[in-house]
Parts: structure tokens; sequence; C-alpha cells
């Protein structure tokens, strides 16, 4: 699903369907099932008392348990990160309170007649995967995009800049740093030497210069 953020910037969502969305409703449900029954267990000892809390317990359980995880942890509950899963809302943004009541309040008429057929049906049809819930709320279920951590800088000496730099020259050299276990000693030599105004050396010297003057950015003393 192609949507553009109010800043103009241009996201690919990938959808999530129904199977691993049921695989992760049905992990979900197993923790509530557990955290329950673990409830029960204790207050049962309490008598009346503890009945009376043990039943807003399980109403709070039940239908608090997704609305607090998808706010509090970035639209993931414990099933949808075992599965790779979040909610958004439908423009790409993070979910919000009323967004996330609405979808969960409405599983009730997802889940008619029965096991989630209304749910299901509605899943299959839209084009986006979206149930009743969703396409009311506006919200979607994605897969959560994982970032692969960048290699740390080399660990040469720091190298103070001998004149100030821009942001994005920083940035720049920093990159290099990280990137340059990834070059051949020739490309390194190659792309550091551009830089010659700046550390006034060539070919390993200028690698090293530029290595140093990374880790001097990131603070390594």
């Amino acid at each position: 699903r192609e949507v553009e953020t109010p800043e103009g910037i241009a996201l690919s969502l990938r959808c999530a369907g129904v199977v691993p969305r049921a695989l992760a409703w049905l992990v979900d449900f197993l923790i509530r099932v557990a955290v329950v029954i673990g409830l029960g267990s204790v207050l049962g000892f309490f008598g009346v008392a503890g009945f009376g809390v043990y039943s807003i317990a399980v109403f709070l359980v039940f239908w608090g348990y997704f609305v607090v995880f998808e706010v509090w942890r970035d639209g993931q509950s414990p099933g949808k990160r075992a599965f790779g899963l979040k909610v958004v809302c439908d423009n790409g943004t993070p979910i919000t309170w009323l967004p996330s009541m609405v979808r969960n309040l409405l599983r009730t008429v997802d889940f008619l007649p029965v096991l989630y057929v209304f749910g299901v049906c509605a899943s299959l049809v839209d084009g986006s995967g979206r149930r009743l819930g969703d396409l009311v709320a506006g919200t979607l279920v994605v897969y959560a995009e994982r970032a692969t951590p960048r290699p740390p800088a080399p660990m040469v000496p720091p190298l103070r800049p001998p004149m100030p730099l821009q942001v994005d020259e920083q940035r720049a050299i920093i990159g290099f740093a990280e990137r340059a276990p990834q070059m051949t000693p020739e490309r390194q030599a190659e792309l550091a030497e551009q830089l010659q105004p700046l550390t006034a050396t060539r070919g390993a010297a200028a690698v090293a210069a530029v290595l140093g003057l990374a880790n001097y950015l990131l603070g390594r003393r």
C-alpha cells in the first residue's frame, strides 16, 4: 500500500494477510487466558470481594490488552511482535488512542457470527487486508520494518578537524567510517583522498585520517 505523509514523503507499507494476523491473535489470546487464570487463582481466596475484582480484571484484560500495547508499544502486542507485525493509521503514522479503541471495540462485530467470520471475509475482500474494525478506525496491520544495524566505525586514534565542519559533512565522514569495512582498500583510499584539503594526505594515510575524524566526531577519546 502506497501512502504519502503530510510532509510529502512516499511510504510503501507491506500489509499483513489473514494467516499471520490470526497466528498473532492466537498468541495474544493464550497470553490473556494465562493472565486471567493466574488472577483467578489468586483472587479466588478472597471470596465475593475477590470475585468482584476478578470480573473487573477480566474485562480490562480482554478489552484493554490490545489498546494499551498498540498505543504504548509502537502498535505491537506481544503476538504481533512475535510475527513482525504492527498496527498503524492508514496514512502510515503511529496509532493513537481513539483509533485503537475503535478498532478493538469493533472486534465484537468482526467476531460474528463465530470465530471472526465477518472479519476474515472483510480482510479477504479488502485490498489492504483490513477487517471491519480497521476500515472504521482507519488503521492497517503491516509488517514492521526492521532496521539493519550499521557496523561501528573502525577504532583508530581520534583526530580533531582542522576547521569547523557542517552537519552534512560530519554525517558523510561518519558514514564513510561505518561503511569502510565493506570496501576494498583501493575504494577506501579513492574516497578518502577527496578530503585531501582537510587531511593533507593520500592513500592509506588519508583513510586513517578520515577514520580518525569520524571517531572524534563520535566522541571517542
